[in-house]
C-alpha cells in the first residue's frame, strides 16, 4: 500500500464520490437506504477531512508558505462541509430537507475535490516531492485509526470551532 499523502487522499475521493453516486441512484421513495448511504458519507468525511487538517494542510503551509490562500481556502471548504455533515448528522432520513442538504453537502464536497485533484495536488506534488508525501501519508495512515467517525465527535468538531473563532 502506498503512503504517498496524494494517493491516499484520491482513495477518499473516489469512495466518497462512489457514496455520492450511490445516493444520487437511490431513488426518490429510498428514504431508509438514503440514510444509510448518508451514514457512510458523514464517517468518510469526518475521517478525511480529520487527516486533511491534522496532518496534510499543516504541513503543507508550514512547507510551502505560497499556497497558503489555498489552504486557507480548503479549511472553510471544510468548515462548511462540517456544518452541513453535523446538521445531517441530526436529522432523519424523512425530514423534508434531508435530500436538498445532502445534495448541497454533495455539490460543496465534489467543488472541493475539483480543486483539489485539478489544481492544489498538482502544485503540492511539485513542491514537497516523493518523500514528504510519503511521511505525510505515513502519519495520515497513523491517524486514521483514531479518526473520529461520527461529526459530533469532539476531534471532529475541534477545527470546525476553530474556523469560527479563529
Amino acid at each position: 500500500m502506498s503512503t504517498d499523502a496524494i494517493v491516499l487522499l484520491k482513495e477518499d475521493h473516489k469512495e466518497v464520490r462512489r457514496l455520492f453516486r450511490e445516493f444520487q441512484k437511490a431513488g426518490d421513495d429510498a428514504t431508509k437506504r438514503k440514510g444509510e448511504i448518508v451514514d457512510k458519507i458523514l464517517e468518510a468525511l469526518t475521517v478525511h477531512t480529520y487527516l486533511e487538517n491534522e496532518a496534510m494542510y499543516p504541513e503543507v503551509r508550514k512547507l510551502l508558505p505560497d499556497l497558503e490562500d489555498e489552504i486557507l481556502e480548503s479549511y472553510e471548504e471544510h468548515h462548511v462541509a462540517d456544518v452541513l455533515c453535523m446538521e445531517l448528522a441530526t436529522m432523519s432520513p424523512e425530514d423534508e430537507r434531508f435530500d436538498a442538504k445532502t445534495t448541497v453537502l454533495i455539490e460543496v464536497v465534489s467543488h472541493h475535490i475539483e480543486d483539489e485533484e485539478g489544481e492544489w495536488f498538482p502544485k503540492v506534488r511539485e513542491g514537497l516531492g516523493r518523500k514528504n508525501l510519503q511521511e505525510i501519508g505515513a502519519r495520515m495512515v497513523e491517524l486514521r485509526s483514531k479518526a473520529p467517525r461520527k461529526p459530533s465527535q469532539p476531534s471532529a468538531m475541534k477545527k470546525a470551532v476553530d474556523a469560527v473563532t479563529a
